[in-house]
């Protein structure tokens, strides 16, 4: 099994504030990402990197736009329409990667490029009604709760089969692949664990009828931990504090602990 490195050995998300910081801590991630996915012999280029911009103030985020992030995640509907319209000048792309309310759907359908936590049938028939009378189609992920924590959201691993059985019924919905949360922990293992699991659950989906999951994407790996989650075959990594530096609260000032989605 892969080492996993000791990020300890180095400032822990120090904060970017110009144009240069951010290409360093970019550059910094992607070569993180790069030494993670060529110690399982993989290619860095399988690895799509999305900087999370939540709680970060628009002024900053010009700066990381300006240094080459023109795909920003964001957890909360209200806070991406918000910087999306203060930053209309700029070409980025919205994803959000919260937990979604159907009463949230209709701006999702509106403008965002895609959906990281699609987790239930009631959210998935709102969207697509949207997307409909918008005439567009949008990118999901089926999130999964693979720590079988309370706190999480995402469905439990028994419940994806039905669940992606069902999501042709939304024509105007293209399933990406899944996305996860790993346990928030020091034992790497059981982080290791948690992205292991939806490897293995995507696995079976495309085992089981490959038109369902789509390309098979997995979402998976934060500032925490996405190096973990690249050894374990993650195609996307969500990082926000290894590029915009450490929040100044804990996220549970800005919403519940289970509403989390990056680190």
């Amino acid at each position: 099994m892969p080492n996993r490195p000791t990020p300890t050995d180095e400032p822990r998300y120090p904060t970017s504030r110009d144009v240069g910081d951010f290409v360093r801590a970019v550059s910094h991630v992607r070569s993180r990402i790069a030494a993670a996915a060529e110690r399982v012999g993989r290619s860095p280029d399988e690895v799509r990197l999305l900087p999370v911009s939540k709680t970060v103030p628009e002024d900053r985020v010009r700066l990381a736009v300006r240094a080459g992030c023109h795909e920003l995640g964001e957890n909360k509907v209200q806070e991406a329409a918000r910087k999306r319209q203060a930053l209309a000048d700029l070409d980025v792309r919205w994803s959000v990667i919260g937990h979604l309310q159907t009463n949230k759907a209709r701006e999702v359908a509106a403008w965002a490029s895609e959906l990281q936590a699609l987790d239930r049938l009631r959210v998935a028939e709102a969207l697509d009604r949207r997307l409909a009378a918008a005439g567009r189609t949008l990118d999901v992920y089926v999130q999964v709760n693979t720590s079988a924590e309370d706190s999480k959201f995402g469905m439990p691993p028994d419940e994806l089969p039905a669940f992606l059985a069902a999501l042709p019924a939304y024509p105007h919905l293209r399933v990406r692949g899944l996305m996860t949360l790993a346990v928030l922990s020091d034992d790497h293992a059981r982080v290791r664990e948690c992205f292991a699991l939806l490897r293995t659950l995507r696995d079976r989906a495309r085992d089981a009828d490959p038109d369902l999951i789509g390309p098979g994407e997995l979402s998976m790996g934060m500032s925490g931990d996405y190096e973990i989650a690249v050894e374990e075959g993650a195609t996307c990594v969500r990082v926000g504090q290894a590029i915009f530096g450490a929040r100044a609260v804990p996220d549970s000032v800005f919403w519940p602990e289970a509403d989390r989605a990056d680190r």
